[in-house]
């Protein structure tokens, strides 16, 4: 009896083992076949938070300054109620909480966006500005690349032509001034550079280019003096003479008048304006540069 009982009890354990086992193989094959992590119950908490509530908790961390966790809250919105008034709104509360974090690419992906998306909604003005302040921020020295410059300005002239009665067209202007003379300073670096080691033709189409182009900024004085300057050294003096009586015409109390002016009369001439020359012609136009 001992022996039968020892066999019942073997048969026993071992078919509550498999038992067991058969139970749990299912949810071990489905552990080992996936490859997707854990649910964040944070994550999984957030998505029941309705979009009108999380639009909220991102404006009130943005007037608490907690511009980080503003920008985690309307990146939300956007992500889990995407079609949603809600979204649209925090896609350019999104675009200006990165803008003041310094996170200019965000700000500008996010500004783009938002235009191509809702193209006449009353924020999209608004939303291209960002754009372009994003653009104006990264705007470095002129002895550097100004890609930032070109960008600023093309996005900045988008607000002036598409939104022309928008609110923010006036600054957008002044801003195009700037990164034009940022442009008009880097052709004018970059011509010093070429006049200092007497390369003179690649100085003067420096310096023309910016008598040509960029006429309402502050380096056109000074263009028209190097001009006068390489052409009286290359031997152009009708040129240098031209360039000298256009600067005095639209600068006559410029000190860059005065040097010219003397530069000329060290070889007998003074300035005289010839009419078929081409900076006769830019001369014309002075005060009429489409960027200002």
């Amino acid at each position: 009896m001992y022996f039968v009982n020892k066999a019942h009890a073997g048969r026993a354990v071992r078919t509550a083992l498999t038992v067991a086992a058969i139970a749990f193989a299912p949810a071990l094959l489905a552990a080992c076949m996936s490859k997707e992590p854990d649910v964040d119950l944070a994550t999984y908490v957030e998505q029941t938070d309705p979009a009108d509530a999380l639009y909220n908790q991102g404006l009130a961390n943005l007037n608490a300054g907690r511009l980080k966790e503003a920008s985690r809250k309307f990146d939300a919105v956007d992500r889990q109620h995407p079609y949603s008034e809600y979204a649209r709104k925090s896609m350019v509360m999104s675009a200006f909480t990165n803008y003041r974090q310094g996170n200019y690419e965000e700000a500008i992906n996010a500004g783009k966006r938002y235009v191509q998306l809702y193209p006449s909604s009353e924020d999209a003005a608004y939303a291209q500005y960002i754009v372009g302040l994003s653009y104006f921020r990264q705007i470095r020295d002129v002895t550097q690349d100004q890609k930032e410059s070109r960008r600023a300005i093309e996005a900045m002239d988008e607000v002036i032509q598409r939104w022309p009665e928008s609110q923010y067209v006036e600054d957008a202007r002044t801003k195009v001034r700037f990164a034009r003379d940022q442009l008009a300073g880097k052709e004018m670096q970059v011509g010093r550079y070429y006049l200092e080691r007497r390369e003179y033709i690649a100085a003067a189409k420096r310096f023309r280019y910016v008598v040509e182009n960029y006429s309402n900024t502050r380096h056109v004085e000074e263009a028209l003096a190097r001009l006068v300057e390489t052409y009286y050294a290359m031997g152009l003096t009708s040129e240098a003479q031209t360039a000298a009586a256009v600067l005095g015409h639209n600068y006559p109390d410029s000190q860059w008048y005065k040097d010219s002016y003397a530069l000329l009369q060290t070889g007998g001439l003074e300035p005289r304006e010839n009419s078929g020359s081409w900076i006769s012609k830019a001369g014309q136009l002075f005060g009429g540069d489409s960027g200002a």
